[in-house]
């Protein structure tokens, strides 16, 4: 039986027992995918046969090593999938890559595969779906209304269960607001925690690649696959985290600065929110919106517009035939905008910018509508400058002032349209913001996507107190040793790779034991490992019972994040088998046997 939602921690469980193959999931969503009827949503899909052939190489020896071994995902097209082409919702500008994405090529790396490119609007330049010459995807509550964009086709993806996850792309709202349309997590990044290199840009200054799934653990779970340093984006920024507090203040709309744009369900459902957050422990601070929404009006109202232009200044000067009425008129409105004018408006962000950071300095985080309400296509079509502009108002400011954000459902109204709300930290707080969207969405109940089905998998809070270990071999989980890491409460954090100069041996003792060592001008495939957390004063407990030759030293990873792990003493070597080829102990010890 498929799982209801697509979750990875479900999809991996029913993987593990037997009751699901990867060949029968992705055969029913080869079936899934010709049968939906809204043929917007995907602009290139891969055919049958190619997934078939990516789910015949799957080795269920690597289902522990990778963590998103198995799990269907699609891709918004403008971002590069390796001999897909890539339109950015433009048929003349079209181009096919012959390499992946950095973030799509991560994601293959753990295990996913692709299942197609999907719907935008154009150049993402839009909130609301319905700028694209391949169509405009509906939401999945109602054929009349719009699915919110510009990351369109992805978010209807995951919410009509065609794929456990999607990547789309934020720069003022593109991976929040659809989200909200469709009933789904949509989790912002911070500003360069994954790569961009192979993403055609927006405003490349802001640019995120942003992530939908059913569940804020799932959300997290993809984060930590895809980020790392991208050493070709200019933008990239080495990750880290920041730690909220597990009862939070957090920052709501005053009564002045409510903007439903007429919606009263809206204004009750985000009302609602709020008293569930209050039910949790959180504390109600409320803030003066004011900076923020001149801050949200200035990305498209101002100069700023004209990075949009910049983007595409050669293609558009050569094609401007080719643009979505309302995207040409953006990108020609940028045009009356000087040097001189951007210089004033970065003055003026910059003063706003303080006033927005003494409210921010009044809470954890803050706790905002996704947007004010949903429209019809009808309504978009007839007013499409204005709506859009509504969609923004609190999602533009975003990224001009370097926040995460974790967009998720909250409810429906009796005519069983969905609203959202978001959760908006500082850069680098996803975890901690993600383990809050989680406890508040399902506090809420909503669900997830069109079924409303409840997530299964939870997503713990961060703690700052945690330490980090990679360990490759008999402390793998579900090995023999392992319990020497869950008797101190250590938690899995995720199973990884580890970078290209490793190599792991089988030491020459009875029974043999595994050696991790660095190899310093080796370039093999990485060994399997798996990083657990446990508390500062528990490692400094295990890391005292650890018997000679292992010890502990600093382990980087495939994803350039370096951790304490076990390393073996080199005199241990002399004499051990070098069982690199396997890949990993756990495939070394299933094969020997």
């Amino acid at each position: 039986m498929i799982p209801e939602p697509l979750e990875i921690s479900s999809i991996h469980a029913a993987y593990r027992d037997g009751s699901l193959t990867p060949v029968a999931l992705f055969e029913a969503l080869i079936a899934r995918l010709d049968e939906y009827p809204d043929k917007a949503v995907f602009i290139s899909r891969i055919p049958g046969e190619a997934i078939r052939a990516q789910v015949a190489a799957l080795d269920m020896a690597e289902l522990a090593a990778k963590p998103l071994f198995g799990i269907p995902f699609v891709v918004k097209d403008n971002i590069d999938v390796a001999g897909i082409p890539t339109t950015a919702g433009c048929p003349e500008f079209a181009y096919t890559p012959e390499q992946d994405s950095n973030v799509v090529a991560k994601l293959r790396a753990a295990g996913a595969i692709v299942l197609g490119k999907t719907n935008l609007d154009q150049f993402a330049t839009g909130l609301n779906g319905i700028r694209s010459p391949y169509g405009a995807p509906r939401s999945v509550f109602n054929a009349d209304y719009i699915s919110g964009g510009s990351s369109s086709g992805s978010a209807v993806a995951v919410a009509a269960g065609l794929a456990a996850f999607s990547l789309g792309t934020d720069t003022a709202g593109s991976g929040r607001v659809p989200a909200m349309f469709n009933n789904l997590i949509g989790l912002k990044p911070t500003i360069g925690r994954i790569g961009t290199t192979g993403m055609v840009p927006a405003c490349k200054s802001l640019d995120c690649v942003s992530i939908f799934a059913n569940s804020a653990a799932d959300a997290a779970a993809i984060l930590r696959a895809a980020e790392g340093l991208d050493e070709a984006d200019s933008y990239a920024r080495a990750p880290q985290n920041i730690m909220l507090p597990p009862t939070p203040s957090v920052g709501v709309l005053a009564a002045k600065d409510r903007e439903f744009a007429g919606d009263s369900e809206a204004a009750k459902l985000y009302e609602a929110a709020i008293a569930k957050a209050q039910s949790l422990g959180w504390k109600i601070q409320e803030i003066d919106y004011a900076p923020f929404l001149e801050i949200a009006q200035a990305l498209y109202g101002g100069a700023f517009v004209a990075e949009r232009l910049a983007a595409v200044k050669d293609f558009y000067a050569a094609h401007p035939e080719a643009f979505d009425p309302a995207v040409r008129s953006i990108i020609e409105g940028a045009k009356k905008f000087s040097a001189a004018d951007a210089f004033a408006d970065i003055y003026r962000i910059q003063a706003l910018r303080r006033a927005a950071n003494a409210e921010l300095a009044k809470c954890d985080f803050l706790l905002l509508p996704t947007a004010p309400t949903i429209y019809t296509v009808a309504a978009m079509e007839a007013d499409p400058i204005a709506l859009n502009a509504m969609l923004g108002t609190y999602t533009n400011f975003v990224n001009l002032l370097d926040l995460a954000a974790v967009a998720l459902p909250v409810g429906f109204s009796p005519a069983g349209l969905p609203f959202g709300v978001t959760v908006i930290g500082p850069a680098f707080s996803e975890f901690s913001l993600a383990a809050h969207a989680d406890a508040l969405h399902r506090a809420l109940g909503a669900g997830a996507g069109k079924t409303r089905a409840q997530p299964k998998a939870v997503l713990a809070l961060p703690t700052s107190d945690e330490v980090t270990i990679v360990v490759a071999g008999a402390h793998l989980s579900g090995m023999v040793l392992n319990h020497e890491l869950t008797a101190l409460g250590a938690r899995l954090v995720e199973a990884s790779i580890t970078a290209p100069e490793y190599k792991l041996f089988a030491l020459a003792t009875m029974p043999p034991k595994p050696g991790l060592a660095r190899a310093p001008g080796f370039a093999g495939a990485g060994i399997a490992v798996e990083i657990w957390a446990l508390t500062a004063q528990n490692f400094g407990r295990f890391v005292a019972a650890l018997p000679a030759p292992m010890g502990i030293g600093k382990v980087t990873l495939a994803d350039g994040s370096v951790h304490p792990g076990f390393l073996c003493e080199s005199y241990a070597l002399d004499g051990a088998k070098d069982i690199t080829e396997f890949g990993g102990w756990r495939a070394y010890v299933g094969r020997k046997a």
